[in-house]
């Protein structure tokens, strides 16, 4: 397999891991009562059907990081790129997702004023496991 095939597909799965301990994050967050204590009306459950939609969707977005690690000139700095590259998907998160698709207000206000913050923090979560797993799977 070509080093360039090799590592889109590490891309994804590193995304799709992030993605991973971001849901296990909301999880923990909904089980401990954290998020409701932030007055955030969200929860997040780990069932296998529930899980397979945002797992996918962080695979996807690995792929964008893929685009900031392709050339071997730009292969350093791993964390620190995907940690840029998750606000894009947070941006679309509060944008487009809970506004259009969920009717929950720009950012999911609807669910709670600090619901722009949790996506945020989520994302970025997803970003650091993103860049951890891709470094780790991708080895020097």
């Amino acid at each position: 397999m070509p080093k360039a095939s090799a590592l889109f597909a590490v891309c994804f799965v590193a995304g799709l891991l992030g993605a991973l301990f971001s849901s296990l994050f909301l999880w923990l967050g909904g089980e401990w009562g954290v998020i409701r204590l932030l007055g955030i009306s969200f929860s997040r459950s780990i069932a296998l059907p529930t899980l397979y939609a945002p797992l996918f969707a962080g695979g996807l977005w690995g792929l964008l990081f893929f685009l900031t690690v392709a050339s071997p000139r730009s292969r350093r700095y791993w964390i620190r790129k995907s940690l840029w590259v998750a606000m894009i998907p947070a941006l679309v998160d509060m944008v487009y997702i809970y506004p259009q698709l969920q009717n929950q207000g720009i950012g999911g206000i609807n669910l709670g004023l600090l619901m722009p913050g949790l996506i945020i923090i989520s994302w970025l979560i997803w970003g650091l496991f993103t860049g951890f797993f891709a470094r780790l799977l991708w080895g020097r």
